[in-house]
């Protein structure tokens, strides 16, 4: 079993622990933040999982290429694509919205 912790600066004023466990294909990740406490979905996880190291204050950097490494062949990697297929439409979706809205404040201006 690998075991990989971080220390990441959120909204707390003290800083929030990230672990990332990794037992064959199975990735596991805990977060002390209150989403993380919570079961859901966790901004300091995924940021770590996709290889960032933005906000993270604990001196280990090269372990954060480590966890983002183990994602491929993973048992979270389909679900992970998904997520990341997800949040590219999403920007898709809002880049369009933004321009029909600007055609539509266009089209009132015109009459």
């Amino acid at each position: 079993m690998d075991n990989i912790s971080f220390l990441v600066k959120g909204s707390s004023p003290d800083p929030y622990k990230v672990t990332f466990s990794k037992v064959g294909r199975n990735i596991s990740a805990y977060c002390n933040c209150q989403a993380g406490q919570n079961g859901q979905q966790c901004k300091h996880r995924l940021g770590i999982l996709a290889g960032s190291s933005i906000n993270v204050i604990s001196e280990n950097y090269n372990d954060i290429a480590k966890v983002a490494a183990w994602l491929p062949g993973s048992d979270i990697e389909e679900a992970w694509v998904e997520v990341k297929r997800l949040e590219h439409e999403v920007d898709l979706i809002k880049s369009q919205l933004a321009r029909a809205k600007k055609n539509l404040a266009k089209a009132m201006r015109a009459q």
